[in-house]
């Protein structure tokens, strides 16, 4: 089985095409191919994980300034027509858009050519590229039951996670500790409020040890600031190993991405939720809401985010066991433990691949 995966740009979408393509090739030996671009994380992340990665050239069309817009426009045949010579050569049976940069050519040239293609999409509204090539995808694994009003033969499956997440073993150590982070990009409201927050988690919480992913950009201020409070910490650009660290964690605080959501969920991770509040169509208060009203997560507000408030909140749960023991168990009731293996079906259904394989 050869299988294409396009898209790309964030952890949010890089991560769960990982989960696909780990279990396709260990399912049915399938041969993956990634079509990324150069902006977008997975030009590290994929070769790690030992996959090919093809790269074309294109950018944002939404929320973009004018100049940006009209240069996506001109990019955008020629990187149709990249796609369409990489499916050409490398002749696959199913082409799988993640969504992000890379996702919209190949598909539009995966359908005109009349390939067999899967959208995987994890919120409620379907992001940009997969909103415009959504009536003529061959099929869509979702996450929310009301996104299949977008999707001709649609499935609810959740969002792929690695096993990893699922196979974390119980917490084991004496201090408390907590992970922040705000996705792959980092998250400037949650630095800064960390930032002003240590003097008091040091204070309230003694033996506090803090595991936090900045992001590259904010990376050396949240770093000096560690070193100047005294308080037990690791200052990371970007965390490789998110299970193991999720392993050493008590408690996270970070933004409500599905794909980060679907993570805590696998790893029975109790969480401090801050929404990004320009996602659009406000997805990430609406995953982050779902898993606060099962009692899985605390949601603040970016608008809350004051040392004061995040201080008490963290304090709060970290220090009371049985509340984090209810919360982690909440959160691991909301998994999906057999979202990659139902896609990975879906995939051998499109492929016309033997169900005994």
């Amino acid at each position: 089985m050869r299988i294409v995966i396009a898209g790309g740009g964030t952890g949010g979408h890089v991560i769960p095409a990982l989960a696909i393509a780990q279990q396709l090739k260990k399912q049915f030996g399938a041969e993956v191919l990634f079509i990324g671009t150069a902006r977008g994380i997975e030009t590290r992340l994929v070769p790690q994980a030992g996959f090919r990665l093809e790269l074309i050239q294109v950018g944002a069309l939404k929320n973009v300034s004018l100049m940006t817009r009209a240069k996506t426009m001109f990019d955008l045949p020629r990187a149709i027509a990249a796609s369409s010579r990489m499916l050409s050569e490398f002749d696959p049976e199913v082409v799988i858009g993640v969504g992000g940069y890379a996702s919209g050519p190949a598909m539009v040239a995966a359908i005109r050519r009349r390939l067999p293609t899967l959208a995987f999409e994890p919120n409620v509204v379907p992001g940009f590229a997969n909103r415009m090539i959504a009536r003529w995808v061959s099929a869509a694994a979702v996450h929310f039951e009301e996104t299949c009003r977008y999707f001709p033969n649609c499935r609810v499956t959740g969002v792929p996670v690695r096993e990893a997440f699922f196979a974390i073993p119980a917490r084991v150590g004496d201090a408390p500790t907590l992970l922040v982070f705000g996705g792959s990009q980092g998250a400037r409201a949650i630095n800064q409020a960390m930032i002003e927050s240590l003097a008091g988690l040091r204070e309230k919480i003694p033996g506090i040890h803090i595991i936090h992913q900045t992001g590259q950009r904010d990376y050396d201020h949240v770093l000096a600031a560690y070193q100047q409070s005294g308080i037990s910490g690791e200052v990371h650009k970007f965390i490789d190993d998110m299970p193991g660290t999720f392993g050493r964690a008590d408690l996270l605080v970070c933004r409500s991405g599905a794909s980060t959501v679907g993570e805590i969920t696998a790893a029975g991770k109790p969480a401090i939720f801050v929404p990004f509040p320009a996602a659009a169509d406000d997805h990430q208060n609406v995953n982050a809401r779902a898993l606060e009203r099962a009692g899985a997560a605390v949601v603040v507000e970016e608008s809350n985010l004051g040392a004061a408030y995040l201080v008490d909140t963290i304090a709060a749960l970290i220090g009371d066991a049985r509340r984090l023991q209810s919360m982690s168990a909440a959160a691991r009731s909301l998994a999906h433990p057999k979202a990659v293996e139902e896609i990975a079906e879906m995939v051998r259904k499109l492929a016309g691949l033997d169900p005994n394989l």
